[in-house]
């Protein structure tokens, strides 16, 4: 019983393992994305368990195992503090040419506004982006925040896709689109910093592959790489940030980070898995930060959990252009284009 236990196990691994490289948006597929962490330390119990298995059952399930470990940590090395870093360190100084970005997916239901309001008072980041936030969490934010972050963008929606932006920078440019969906919405603008340099924002929260929302990722890889393909187009400084429902080593957020050439300030420092805030063991990376090679990272870190299923996530990032040869730029393979438009025109035509 326990050796068929063992094998069982190592099978089921082996096959979710397998399932995350089919390239189909079905739900279930894109969701064997998202555990590689807690599916490696199973897969290396199970490696350890094999060693009792007796034959003939024994070979197969530690190679499975094996296999499935090796493959699992060959994706998630990047994004653990000892693999290479890709967005360089910030020199000291040149705070006029830096931003601080505060993101939290509040809740909708979590009615614990000063939890967050706290720490975005002890913090004072230059922007505060929140998802999920109705029109109560707009009106908690505003009688805090108004007066000192004036500039204000709010979206509220009881849908779980309200967002509110506050920044005490001024923005020029504001769009509030809905790329793909109608009752989704993204916010555009130009932030212009301190030292009068102009950097281009895209905040983001498409809809998650889940069955109770879509049984589908199609809408969230669409809008994501919709909205890499105009960066890349732009060319210039540029931020992307928000809750992405997907975790950073996903086939569809590394083909946004070749097709839009922005760097993760995860790699090679760690994950910083901002959910599920209330399940230590079942945590990925959803919240994002990205930039383009013209920025160099100050500070980053996790905040403390304030009752969202979303911990939020802070950044200092520094606007250093003429550092921008020391980042090795992502570049789209060979199909990334292609794939991008197809997945782009798929779900226009599926709306």
């Amino acid at each position: 019983m326990f050796d068929l236990a063992v094998f069982t196990l190592s099978m089921v691994l082996l096959a979710v393992t397998l399932f995350a490289r089919i390239r189909l948006h079905n739900w279930w597929l894109r969701a064997c994305e998202f555990p590689r962490v807690q599916i490696a330390s199973v897969a290396a119990i199970t490696a350890l368990l094999s060693l009792l298995v007796g034959d003939p059952l024994q070979p197969y399930s530690l190679a499975a195992s094996l296999v499935v470990l090796t493959l699992q940590l060959w994706r998630i090395y990047p994004y653990t503090p000892f693999g290479p870093l890709e967005l360089k360190n910030a020199e000291p100084g040149n705070d006029d040419r830096c931003i601080k970005l505060l993101i939290s997916n509040v809740l909708t239901p979590n009615r614990n506004a000063q939890g967050l309001i706290k720490q975005i008072l002890k913090h004072q980041p230059d922007i505060i982006l929140t998802l999920e936030s109705d029109d109560w969490w707009g009106e908690q934010l505003h009688a805090a925040l108004s007066e000192t972050w004036p500039e204000v963008v709010s979206i509220p929606q009881d849908n779980l896709y309200g967002m509110h932006l506050y920044s005490r920078l001024e923005l020029q440019g504001l769009e509030v689109k809905r790329l793909i969906q109608d009752d989704i919405p993204s916010i555009h603008c130009w932030i212009i910093l301190r030292s009068g340099e102009r950097v281009r924002l895209h905040a983001l929260h498409p809809r998650p592959p889940a069955p109770q929302e879509s049984d589908t990722s199609l809408w969230r890889d669409a809008e994501l790489l919709l909205v890499g393909k105009e960066i890349r187009d732009h060319a210039g400084p540029a931020l992307l940030i928000g809750d992405l429902n997907d975790v950073a080593w996903s086939r569809t957020t590394r083909m946004f980070t070749r097709v839009s050439g922005m760097l993760d300030p995860r790699r090679g420092r760690g994950m910083f898995s901002t959910f599920h805030a209330e399940h230590r063991l079942l945590r990925w990376p959803l919240d994002h930060i990205f930039v383009t090679e013209h920025f160099t990272l100050r500070h980053m870190e996790r905040l403390q959990g304030f009752g969202s299923d979303h911990f939020p996530i802070l950044a200092t990032l520094c606007h250093r252009p003429s550092r921008s040869d020391e980042h090795d730029k992502p570049e789209p393979d060979g199909s990334d284009k292609e794939d991008a438009r197809e997945t782009i025109n798929a779900a226009r035509e599926a709306a």
